[in-house]
């Protein structure tokens, strides 16, 4: 008994360790997609200096608290967000892999960590610049692929998530271009639900795609409430990946209390 113990808290900090060292790509990621420069061949480097960051100054959160938040070379501040980051990925690791059966859901389990860490890149990115990167959509929807691959058996949730809600939404744009005349949301904000969608299944992505539209109804609304006079472009794709993450986490246990709450009834 102590020795399973012991073997799940050290699959969990491994899962932590993990989850930072890919933060850190995420930081490369978040602020290297929205100015073009290259995230594989260009070694880390001072985004002011261009100083070539050396290895042991890429010890993720540890490096940053030991530099005190500054380039060795020139001195410059360093985001507060790459401690951020880090830790945030580590921290969602960690929760899927205690609220996910890995040992019994290996494959799921990896791909929800691996999804998740696309869609905190992607709300940081979108929610600066109003637009989600293509490739971090088209690596949602690899995943979605590996997900199909890996239970055949129920294939036709996952296209039907994929085809349903993407047909759904791209009615929902047409609807608002032509009937209300404005943008009810963007064609990458498609591209997300739909990648989302065959990771997911169509039992679980409607769910998120509702979850996300009222947390982003409620937060945007209050962001417009205390920032008075001020027009707040609404960046939609935060908060859709805040739904996909919820249902990820608790997808099941909200679909069966729904349902049982309409049996109630």
């Amino acid at each position: 008994m102590l020795g399973e113990y012991t073997a799940w808290v050290a699959v969990g900090v491994i899962f932590f360790l993990y989850g930072i060292v890919i933060g850190s790509f995420l930081n490369v990621v978040i602020f290297r997609i929205p100015i073009k420069e290259n995230i594989t061949l260009t070694r880390s480097h001072c985004m002011t200096c261009g100083y070539t960051i050396a290895w042991y100054d890429l010890v993720p959160v540890f490096s940053w608290l030991f530099l005190k938040g500054k380039c060795r070379h020139c001195g410059s501040k360093i985001s507060i967000q790459y401690p951020i980051i880090e830790a945030a990925n580590g921290i969602i690791y960690l929760i899927i892999y205690l609220l996910n059966d890995f040992n019994n859901n290996p494959v799921e389990t990896i791909l929800y960590c691996a999804c998740a860490s696309a869609l905190l890149a992607l709300s940081v990115i979108d929610w600066r610049t109003q637009e989600i990167p293509f490739g971090i959509n088209i690596f949602i929807f690899i995943l979605g692929l590996i997900r199909l691959l890996t239970d055949l058996g129920n294939w036709s949730e996952y296209v039907i998530g994929f085809c349903a809600v993407s047909g759904f939404l791209c009615l929902l744009i047409l609807f608002g271009h032509f009937i209300l005349k404005k943008e009810v949301m963007g064609f990458g904000d498609v591209k997300l639900m739909a990648a989302t969608g065959l990771l997911l299944g169509w039992k679980l992505i409607i769910p998120a795609f509702f979850i996300g539209c009222i947390l982003g109804s409620v937060i945007h609304l209050t962001i417009m409430a205390v920032k008075k006079g001020t027009d707040h472009v609404l960046a939609f794709g935060p908060y859709l990946s805040m739904g996909v993450f919820i249902i990820m986490l608790w997808g099941e246990q909200l679909v069966s209390w729904y349902l049982k709450m309409w049996t109630f009834l």
